[in-house]
């Protein structure tokens, strides 16, 4: 038997809940009986009980308190109930119960609280708030900075390729055909007459 991984529920007087149950048997169900009691001060009342045949069978659950109404569904092995209209007395501890045959007359069961309360309260999340926002704003700084990494980084290697671009430009000169130093022209040697 299972109840699921909330163990408990807070609903507010007046409301409808469902009190969920589902079972599992690796070797099939023959004959699985099931109730659901509910702990009146350590006294358990029965609230409703019912027998499977076998899977795929709806089974007939008789109900012995108001405002209860089976909702399960065998081929889904769920034999939830549904409270409406609770009350204050609802709430408490209700616990689902089955036997099944098949794994030799084995009791599981497991236990579901309800507890009744005027109106739901009012979670404060500021805590949970400024945690992320902390969180986000470090992240938004980080990447702000690793922007203005990788932007300075470009400008530096722009301006120093344009640097080199100076560099090869000015050495580029050709003064071969000015006749100044360094040209072609002084290389020449012009024959001296004996």
């Amino acid at each position: 038997m299972s109840v699921g991984k909330v163990l408990s529920l807070e609903a507010v007087n007046g409301s409808t809940v469902i009190l969920p149950c589902t079972y599992s048997s690796c070797i099939g169900i023959h004959n699985l009986y099931f109730n659901w009691q509910f702990n009146d001060n350590g006294t358990m009342h029965k609230v409703c009980e019912s027998v499977i045949a076998s899977e795929g069978v709806e089974p007939e659950v008789s109900i012995y308190r108001e405002r209860v109404e089976f909702v399960g569904k065998n081929r889904n092995n769920n034999i939830s109930i549904l409270l409406w209209n609770i009350t204050f007395e609802d709430g408490g501890q209700y616990t689902c119960f089955g036997r099944n045959p098949k794994e030799k007359d084995k009791n599981h069961s497991a236990t579901f609280t309800l507890i009744v309360v005027d109106e739901l309260r009012v979670v404060d999340n500021t805590l949970t708030i400024i945690i992320a926002s902390a969180v986000g704003g470090a992240i938004a700084l980080l990447m702000g900075f690793m922007l203005l990494k990788n932007f300075t980084l470009f400008v530096l290697a722009k301006l120093e390729e344009k640097n080199k671009e100076c560099l090869v430009t000015s050495s580029g000169i050709d003064n071969t055909e000015n006749g100044l130093s360094g040209s072609k022209a002084d290389s020449k040697l012009t024959p001296k007459k004996k």
